[in-house]
């Protein structure tokens, strides 16, 4: 079998983690199987559907790295092919024209909930021959009354439903447009879809679904129905929990392998590996292994993961990365070290890139003043005269490497019968502002030479100040 699956949102909104998740097992599944993965925008809700949501949708899954094999197809391009299926299934009798008014479904409805019994439609038009002047029919399809409907889901098991208990679903509206349930049977046949994974809220859809594939004269595909994804409350993932625009994730700074990484664990699992390259992840992913419990977001993890793969990225990929960041801060990542040096200086302590560029602002923008809580703490009268040493001794070194920085500084720090914290941190504030950063030698040669030796003139002032503030 040419395992074949398909993402199909619907651009009524953007992509969120459920629906990445979504797309990421269907893309694995179809990788793992050297299948075709077949993207299909599904627009037929014309009113709500916009080309900015349709972008928003093309460019997460493209920054994601999901590509797919077929598509993107969009359903407003078969709007022909629907109509063909609707009116064979009408001369067939498998559709039937409903006229039923608003009004008498909402009383039919009042009338079911006041016994206690389901909700459904009663089939009162199955039979009609004659129309009904003034009003525009919706067609529906003509679910069998008897039998059973077994469902044997790649995750959930065996299922099984009562046809009696699932009323005639309407397949077009009174203007003639095609709904979801019937587009979907319809795209999925044609596309010779094998293997369906989506949310477990469309279990309920699939009987009818099976039914209408019949009717077409078609296998259905293998149904997979994924568990949902719960925000750190127990509730359902929304957008107070981080169910945003995947994009976002993107600006916040995170890395791609992470998000996905993060997601195909949201569900999956391989024993207790926690970590997945994305080679890994297409050569063990099965649907198999997929649970039927719920799955709790937990942004904490998420950031943990994300750092664990800062640490990890090479290098040079890593500074590339981050050009993007530093230009969004307002930095120029060409007046100053090379980002590709401060993504290495400063991976060990950044949980994203937004936070790395942050981070690094004083590697390329000088600052106005120094933290007062920290100059008052460790710019002090008794440091001037190694701090004025430290300063000659930098201005003169002809190697200004990391060792060569860290080489003139023990050497003061030695001279003057201190330690390497009671003259590093005085050094580090002066030079980043506060008491915070990589390694000293790091941070000094990140800053450069003129950057580093402006700013501790500007520290020395402030301690000669001081120093004169100070009574004898």
């Amino acid at each position: 079998m040419n395992v074949r699956t398909r993402f199909a949102p619907s651009p009524t909104g953007v992509l969120h983690l459920g629906s990445i998740r979504t797309a990421l097992f269907c893309w694995l599944y179809a990788r793992h199987h050297r299948g075709t993965f077949i993207l299909r925008i599904e627009d037929t809700d014309r009113e709500r559907s916009t080309p900015e949501n349709v972008n928003a949708i093309l460019e997460g899954l493209a920054w994601l790295g999901l590509d797919a094999d077929e598509g993107p197809y969009f359903q407003t391009d078969r709007f022909d092919r629907y109509a063909e299926v609707r009116d064979r299934w009408l001369a067939d009798g498998k559709a039937y024209r409903c006229y039923c008014t608003r009004e008498e479904l909402d009383a039919l409805r009042a009338e079911q909930l006041e016994k206690g019994e389901r909700v459904r439609y009663d089939g009162r038009c199955r039979e009609r021959a004659e129309p009904r002047e003034g009003v525009d029919p919706v067609i529906r399809f003509k679910n069998p009354t008897s039998g059973e409907v077994v469902v044997e889901d790649a995750v959930r098991g065996r299922v099984v439903f009562d046809n009696e208990q699932l009323d005639d679903l309407i397949i077009a509206r009174s203007d003639g447009t095609p709904t979801y349930n019937f587009t979907v049977v319809v795209d999925d046949a044609d596309m010779n879809i094998t293997h369906v994974l989506r949310g477990d809220d469309h279990l309920n859809n699939t009987p009818r679904q099976i039914n209408m594939f019949k009717a077409l004269g078609a296998n259905p595909p293998v149904f997979a129905h994924l568990p949902m994804i719960l925000g750190p409350d127990g509730t359902k993932l929304s957008k107070r929990h981080g169910a945003v625009d995947v994009r976002e994730y993107r600006e916040q700074g995170y890395l791609r392998d992470a998000l996905l990484n993060y997601l195909v664990r949201l569900g999956w699992s391989h024993g207790d590996q926690e970590v997945f390259s994305l080679a890994e992840m297409i050569r063990l992913f099965d649907i198999g292994d997929v649970n039927q419990s719920a799955s709790t977001f937990n942004p904490e993890k998420l950031l943990w993961l994300n750092q664990k793969y800062i640490i990890a990225e090479p290098t040079e990929s890593l500074g590339k990365a981050l050009v993007p960041y530093l230009e969004a801060a307002g930095l120029d990542p060409n007046d100053g070290p090379d980002p590709a040096d401060v993504a290495e200086g400063f991976r060990e302590r950044a949980e994203t890139l937004l936070h790395m560029a942050a981070s690094a602002r004083y590697c390329y923008e000088d600052f106005d003043d120094i933290d007062p809580g920290s100059a008052k703490k460790h710019l002090r009268p008794i440091i001037l005269e190694p701090m004025r040493a430290v300063r000659a001794g930098l201005a003169e070194l002809s190697d200004w490497s990391k060792s060569g920085i860290e080489q003139c500084i023990r050497s003061v720090a030695e001279s003057f019968g201190l330690n390497m914290g009671k003259l590093g941190q005085p050094i580090r504030v002066a030079v980043t502002s506060g008491p915070i950063s990589p390694p000293l030698d790091v941070t000094v040669w990140l800053v450069g030479r003129e950057r580093t030796l402006r700013r501790l003139d500007g520290a020395i002032r402030f301690i000669e100040a001081r120093a004169a503030a100070t009574p004898a």
